[in-house]
């Protein structure tokens, strides 16, 4: 199992008013003007998800995800990509798409 940034950038950007921008030198994927995940490098995937979302990520997939965290806030769930399945992670980006367009 494994995801590619290309696969990720082509799952991110098939959702609807999907796009990308620059975020501090990286590509974020963003929807109403609003960053629902990020590739911070060519190894992870940061998608912006409910806390609830984000422990459920983790203790299902504790194999391939890990906690991101913004001062002392959970922020995002951290997947790295080589350890990835692709239908989890276009599933994930759903989720987190569905939260930012409809915040």
């Amino acid at each position: 199992m494994s995801v590619s940034p290309a696969r990720v950038r082509a799952l991110a950007l098939a959702l609807p008013g999907a796009v990308e921008k620059d975020h501090h030198g990286f590509p974020s994927f963003r929807v109403a003007g609003r960053i629902f995940a990020t590739l911070p490098d060519e190894g992870h995937l940061n998608l912006m998800l409910e806390e609830a979302d984000i422990r459920a990520g983790l203790e299902a997939n504790g194999d391939c995800c890990e906690a991101q965290l913004w001062g002392e806030r959970l922020a995002a769930l951290r997947v790295d990509l080589s350890a990835a399945d692709a239908g989890r992670v276009r599933d994930w980006l759903a989720d987190a798409w569905d939260r930012r367009a409809n915040a």
